[in-house]
């Protein structure tokens, strides 16, 4: 398992939160998904040879935000 931490552009309440660790922890490879609101980051435990950081972006976008570059 690898951890990464992305942070999120548009996390405003926990509502966002809550779509954005439901968005990922329902991907095939990655066991645990957890949004800080007040830092806006999201830590990430993952399978890297079932998932990569793109499928991670991926996952977050189609939750409707933006992770920074």
């Amino acid at each position: 398992m690898e951890r990464i931490e992305l942070t999120v552009e548009g996390m405003t309440c926990g509502g966002c939160v809550n779509s954005i660790q439901n968005a990922l922890n329902g991907r095939a490879g990655i066991s645990n998904a957890a949004a800080d609101l007040e830092s806006k980051v999201v830590t990430i435990e993952f399978d890297p040879a079932v998932i990569q950081r793109a499928g991670l972006v991926q996952a977050i976008e189609e939750a409707g935000f933006d992770v920074a570059a």
